[in-house]
């Protein structure tokens, strides 16, 4: 294992907060809980998570439920400090503000499996395409830390990583 150092603190973020960002948040905690801390949010959130992201999730592994947030929290004057940004839309990508600190950047473009149009199979099975490439990218991220035992986990490397990950929507 690397050596452990406080967690890194990565914010997701997609325009809706509804379903990419919320599922990456999810996936994060879930696989890599030990060395990122991932929160999510959204430039013009939906005021709601999708029930299909949560049921792709299956569970949430959090202290509390998630929920559609604006990036505007991680602004303020005290929020969480961040060691890196992920947005996984290309409107999120272009608008994204410069949060404090010095953060580094990574976009994952994905489809945004909410704005589907069609029946319940249709849209369930865009949800688990989402979820699957999320899960994989994250996968492979788990992957890379845990056989990387030489080093230090650090915001920079991460991203690097992340960034080989990347494929554009």
């Amino acid at each position: 294992m690397l050596l452990k150092t406080s967690p890194i603190r990565l914010l997701v973020l997609c325009t809706g907060n509804s379903a990419r960002s919320v599922m990456a948040e999810g996936l994060f905690n879930r696989l890599l809980g030990d060395y990122i801390q991932a929160f999510s949010a959204g430039s013009q959130p939906t005021g709601r998570i999708n029930p299909l992201a949560l049921e792709q999730l299956g569970s949430w592994e959090a202290d509390q439920p998630p929920r559609s947030k604006s990036w505007d929290e991680f602004l303020v004057p005290g929020a969480t400090p961040l060691d890196i940004v992920l947005t996984v839309c290309g409107n999120a990508g272009q608008a994204c503000p410069q949060f404090p600190g010095t953060p580094q950047r990574v976009h994952w473009g994905l489809p945004d499996p909410a704005a589907l149009e069609g029946g319940d199979n249709l849209k369930r099975a865009a949800f688990a395409q989402c979820h699957d490439v999320l899960r994989l990218r994250i996968s492979q991220l788990e992957m890379q830390l845990t056989n990387d035992t030489s080093q230090r986990i650090e915001p920079v490397v991460i991203a690097t990583f992340m960034r080989s990950l990347a494929i554009e929507e």
